[in-house]
C-alpha cells in the first residue's frame, strides 16, 4: 500500500480563477502566469483548467518547449528575457515573445539572424530596482530596438512593488506613463494584486495584464483579504491520514525538542506528512488542519514524514482519518476549505512558498 499522501490539482477551480480575473481585466488580454512549473501546479496539469488564457508567462525555456509540446500555439512570455545570446535561437523557433531588460539583450538582438522578427517587452525598472531600464535610460532602450530588423512589436512593461501595500501604485504608473509617453506599443503593468485591488483603472488594465498566484486560489494581498473576498477557489489540495493516535497524560510531549507538552488527558493524531513533502519544518503549534473536514490544530515540531494534530474535540477521529494540510477537504467531510494563506502565515510564510515547496515525492493528480 503506497503512503497515503497526494496532492489533487483542480482544473476547475483554475478555469474558475482564470475566469474571474478575466471578468476584472475588462477588454485587456491576459498573460496566464505559470512560472515554476506553474507554481508547483505542474504545466500540463495546469493547462488544462488555464488553456483559456490568451498567452502564457513563464521564465524557463524548457517550459516553453513543455507548453509547444501540449499544443499551445499563441503567445508565450518569457518574463526575464534571454539568458544568453543562444536561448534567442529558441526563441525564434518556438516563436516566444520575450522581456528586454538591459543593454546586453538588445545587443545579442543586434546579432541574432532570424527571418521572423521577435516580438518583445522592454521593461521600465519603475522602483522596484531588480529588472528594467531606469527612466533616464528608458527611451534610448526603445530607441534602439526600434532600429533593429530583427525587431517586430515593442510592448511596454513594469511591475509593481507594493501593489497589495500601502504604498500602491500610483507613484510608478506616473514614472511608467512619462516614460513610455508617446511611443507605439502594448502596455502590461498589472499583476494579480494590481489587477485585483486595482484594476478599475484602465490603465493599470492596460494591454495585457499578467496574473500569477490569483490563478491558484491563493490571495495577493492576505491577510487584509482572503481568496474567499475575491471570489478565488484553492486549486492545490495536499492531503493525507492519520498513521497512528497516541494518548497522551498530562506532561507528556510529543515530537522532537517537546516542542508540546500535554497539560491535561488528550489524543493526538499522527499524520503522514512532514518537510519532505513540502510541509513547512516552521509550522508552529496551532497551525490549521483538518481531520475529517473539522478544523483542529498542529501541535509540537514538524518531523521529515510526520507531523501531530489535537484530536481532543474529534473523539471520532482515528487511525485512516483524512487529513487536509491546505485545500479542500472530500466531499464525505463536508468540502471544508482551508486557505493555504493561512498555512502559510502560521508558518511565517507566504502561499506561494507552500505551492512551489510541493516535493517531488508526493503524488499528484488532476481532477
Amino acid at each position: 500500500m503506497p503512503r497515503p499522501i497526494q496532492a489533487t490539482i483542480h482544473t476547475g477551480a483554475l478555469r474558475h480563477n482564470l475566469a474571474r480575473l478575466r471578468a476584472a481585466a475588462g477588454a485587456a488580454r491576459v498573460w496566464a502566469v505559470v512560472k515554476a512549473d506553474a507554481y508547483g501546479h505542474g504545466i500540463e496539469r495546469a493547462f488544462a483548467g488555464l488553456r483559456g488564457a490568451d498567452g502564457f508567462a513563464l521564465l524557463d525555456l524548457r517550459e516553453a518547449e513543455r507548453l509547444r509540446a501540449l499544443g499551445w500555439r499563441g503567445p508565450v512570455l518569457l518574463l526575464e528575457g534571454a539568458f544568453e545570446p543562444r536561448d534567442l535561437e529558441l526563441c525564434s523557433r518556438l516563436n516566444l515573445w520575450h522581456v528586454v531588460h538591459r543593454p546586453e539583450q538588445i545587443d545579442w538582438l543586434a546579432l541574432h539572424k532570424t527571418h521572423q522578427p521577435h516580438q518583445v517587452f522592454l521593461k521600465l525598472n519603475s522602483g522596484m530596482n531588480r529588472l528594467g531600464f531606469t527612466p533616464p535610460l528608458y527611451r534610448a532602450a526603445y530607441a534602439r530596438l526600434a532600429a533593429l530588423a530583427q525587431v517586430g512589436e515593442i510592448g511596454h512593461m513594469m511591475h509593481f512593488a507594493d501593489a497589495d501595500g500601502p504604498r500602491g501604485i500610483a507613484a510608478p504608473l506616473a514614472v511608467f506613463a512619462a516614460a513610455a509617453e508617446g511611443l507605439p506599443g502594448e502596455r502590461s503593468v498589472a499583476n494579480s494584486a494590481a489587477l485585483l485591488r486595482h484594476g478599475q483603472d484602465a490603465q493599470v488594465r492596460a494591454d495585457w495584464v499578467r496574473p500569477g498566484i490569483a490563478l491558484y486560489g491563493s490571495s495577493p494581498d492576505f491577510p487584509a483579504h482572503g481568496a474567499a473576498h475575491w471570489g478565488l477557489l484553492p486549486a492545490m489540495t495536499l492531503a493525507t491520514r492519520l498513521v497512528a493516535v497516541q494518548e497522551l497524560a498530562p506532561g507528556q510531549s510529543t515530537g522532537y525538542g517537546a516542542r508540546f507538552t500535554a497539560d491535561a488527558p488528550m489524543r493526538i493524531g499522527i499524520a503522514a506528512c512532514g518537510y519532505a513533502d513540502g510541509y513547512p519544518r516552521v509550522a508552529p503549534t496551532g497551525t490549521p488542519v483538518l481531520v475529517d473536514g473539522a478544523r483542529t490544530r498542529t501541535l509540537g515540531r514538524v518531523s521529515m514524514d510526520l507531523l501531530a494534530v489535537d484530536l481532543a474535540a474529534l473523539p471520532r477521529a482515528d487511525v485512516g482519518s483524512a487529513v487536509t494540510l491546505w485545500g479542500q477537504a472530500a466531499p464525505a467531510h463536508g468540502g471544508a476549505l482551508l486557505p493555504i494563506d493561512e498555512v502559510a502565515q502560521a508558518a511565517g510564510t507566504l502561499g506561494y512558498e507552500l505551492m512551489c515547496a510541493l516535493a517531488p515525492r508526493v503524488p499528484v493528480a488532476a481532477d
